[in-house]
């Protein structure tokens, strides 16, 4: 939860500061002094508060846009070292990093909105036993807001792409992400509403809690569009303080529970991370085969094969350091690697 007290009348049209940086209302917090950076908010506020006005002008986060970088990290393609790609023009690779960016800012909104945001939703409901009281809704209710702000973010992220690369680049093409479609999974496995409420639980502790690893992908890369870059960053900067919440609730939740509810939220925990780290094979699969890449088929059969297993998010330390702090790390599998507590 943000700490509020320490914000203060700038008197030049945005709300406060907060830790040196500006931040206007529910909008992550952002540096006055980099035109990055105010081109994202601008354009967010743009948005959220559009007017009738059909010819306002556009934020200057079009003539951010440096059509010679490339929008996305080759490096995070499943098949990015197989010799499909290696054979494929330089106008595919550039198509299917454009597909990369819309589809890791799908992916992010669809973590916000259907992991996230309902499991916030079921704390303000009461489903929880152990929380309850007004700081922790007002706490809550609040990340919702921000989550609501984020998805708003990558929106905007791949409409610039779309604009600028002149393509529709459509989210209808790409199926669920994977992360949402494991939840889902579960979900359609439970009998009990208990059950229902533990698995989003479960889910929701790892995507707020590991969101910032995911982020961290983009967040600080020279190499790709840097509004690309700087939309992640600024949403990066909220989930520190979500990730503090989350994990504060999982816990008072968990005392709270039966033993055997108790075995199921760390199941459920550990299936969520899984899920959360995985590469999505299934998306790269579609995006290969609407952008009919020659051979995407036999390439996709390999990769799989080779790659089954793997972690496309390395960085496990948040989920690592909140199952150490509740004193069950033993009662868990997962393979940490080489995780060391943050």
């Amino acid at each position: 939860m943000r700490d509020h007290t320490a914000e203060k009348s700038s008197g030049a049209g945005h709300e406060g500061y907060e830790n040196g940086q500006v931040r206007i209302g529910g909008l992550p917090a952002f540096d006055p002094d980099d035109p990055v950076e105010n081109a994202v908010i601008d354009r967010l506020v743009g948005n959220w508060h559009r007017r009738a006005a059909v010819k306002r002008e556009e934020p200057d986060v079009y003539a951010l846009f440096d059509p010679d970088r490339p929008d996305f990290r080759d490096d995070m393609i499943p098949f990015r070292a197989h010799p499909v790609w290696q054979r494929l023009s330089e106008e595919a690779r550039s198509r299917l990093l454009s597909w990369g960016w819309v589809a890791y800012n799908r992916n992010t909104v669809l973590i916000e909105q259907r992991i996230a945001n309902p499991a916030f939703e079921l704390v303000i409901a009461g489903a929880y036993p152990g929380l309850g009281g007004q700081q922790l809704e007002l706490a809550v209710a609040q990340a919702m807001v921000d989550e609501q702000y984020h998805t708003l973010m990558h929106i905007n992220g791949s409409a610039v792409t779309r604009r600028m690369r002149r393509s529709d680049f459509s989210d209808r093409v790409l199926p669920d992400s994977h992360i949402t479609r494991i939840h889902q999974a579960h979900l359609d496995r439970c009998e009990e509403p208990w059950q229902r409420n533990l698995t989003t639980l479960g889910f929701a502790t790892v995507a707020e809690i590991s969101i910032n690893a995911y982020l961290d992908l983009l967040a600080d890369d020279q190499r790709i569009q840097v509004v690309n870059a700087t939309t992640v960053k600024l949403h990066n900067r909220d989930e520190y303080c979500h990730a503090s919440i989350s994990g504060e609730m999982v816990k008072q939740v968990y005392e709270a529970l039966p033993a055997d509810r108790r075995r199921y939220l760390l199941r459920e925990i550990v299936a969520g991370l899984e899920a959360f780290v995985a590469p999505d094979f299934t998306t790269w699969e579609t995006i290969a085969a609407f952008e009919d890449v020659p051979g995407w088929q036999e390439a996709a059969a390999e990769v799989r094969e080779s790659q089954g297993g793997t972690h496309l998010v390395q960085d496990h330390s948040g989920v690592h350091a909140l199952l150490t702090e509740m004193d069950v790390l033993g009662q868990v599998e997962f393979d940490w690697g080489t995780t060391v507590s943050r």
